[in-house]
């Protein structure tokens, strides 16, 4: 799961060590529109629903909040 997550997130946002960074949108690597764009790809790969309530900072600032908002969505 970890290594499709980074592949959508390189593809959306090229150059970027996604493993070391932990402030993703809090030091704006990710901006709206790149969010919009993984969010949808996560939709389409891992089959979840991402909510408009779930759209906030601490779910997408690292690889690993990213994974437990997955996590949460299949469960």
């Amino acid at each position: 799961m970890k290594e499709e997550l980074l592949q959508i997130l390189t593809e959306a946002v090229p150059g970027v060590d996604f493993e070391a960074e932990t402030a993703l949108v809090d030091d704006e690597i990710l901006e709206s529109l790149d969010i919009v764009t993984i969010v949808s790809e996560i939709k389409d790969v891992f089959d979840v629903e991402i909510t408009v309530d779930d759209l906030v900072p601490e779910n997408f600032n690292s690889v690993e909040a990213i994974l437990a908002l997955i996590q949460a969505r299949k469960a």
